[in-house]
């Protein structure tokens, strides 16, 4: 399936994922360095001139708050988990629902078109939308009745006449008035729930044949017959 991420979850999360560990690693690696080098000191240091063991003191108080932040980490790696666990069981309970999100991306598949739904803040005169790839190559353009609001499907007939593959694909509606002045449009893309993932740190709903972050969905309802 494609993956689609609004707001760029995939790269983010790899990237926090490696840093966290990374990091982790690191505080190990330190904390382990330090013990070393104390047990060193001690037991080379000149018995007629010690270090003073304000320094020691020091330097474990130091370092056992990195021993503490290590803890830290884990624990909030585990209830991070958890969260998911529960949150993946509760959007279990999507599938085969018809969500709307709160973007302008909707997948279209062999058999089941894109679909949108969008609302024109004021009166339009004209609506035209058009449909982009995810190059942002344009696929398709065509003229809606200028109702406020409405809704849109493309079978992935592109402009040639040709079939477009599936995948995700971005709507975008240009609404003027009466007079010509651009109107603000909302859109949300609209599917049938078929599967839930998690990417690690977010939960990612599976419709028409895309992924889609479930903190964009706006509106579930009983799939049409």
């Amino acid at each position: 399936m494609t993956t689609v991420t609004d707001t760029a979850s995939t790269r983010s999360t790899t990237t926090t994922t490696g840093t966290a560990a990374a990091s982790t690693s690191g505080l190990l690696t330190d904390y382990n360095l330090f013990l070393k080098l104390l047990t060193t000191q001690m037991t080379n240091q000149d018995p007629l001139d010690p270090m003073d063991t304000s320094e020691y003191t020091a330097q474990l108080v130091q370092y056992s708050q990195v021993e503490q932040s290590i803890q830290q980490t884990g624990a909030l790696g585990d209830i991070l988990s958890q969260m998911l666990s529960q949150q993946m069981a509760q959007a279990s309970s999507y599938i085969g629902r018809e969500a709307r999100f709160d973007s302008p991306v909707a997948g279209l598949a062999v058999d089941t078109p894109a679909r949108w739904t969008y609302y024109v803040d004021g009166t339009p005169g004209t609506i035209t939308a058009t449909v982009k790839d995810a190059l942002g190559g344009t696929v398709a353009t065509v003229d809606l009745e200028p109702d406020a609001q409405g809704s849109y499907q493309w079978d992935g007939t592109q402009s040639d006449g040709t079939k477009a593959p599936a995948g995700a694909y971005t709507l975008s509606i240009v609404a003027k008035d009466a007079t010509g002045a651009s109107l603000d449009t909302t859109i949300n893309s609209i599917g049938v729930v078929d599967d839930v993932v998690t990417d690690g740190s977010s939960i990612l709903l599976g419709v028409n044949g895309i992924r889609l972050s479930a903190s964009g969905l706006v509106a579930l309802a009983a799939p049409e017959d």
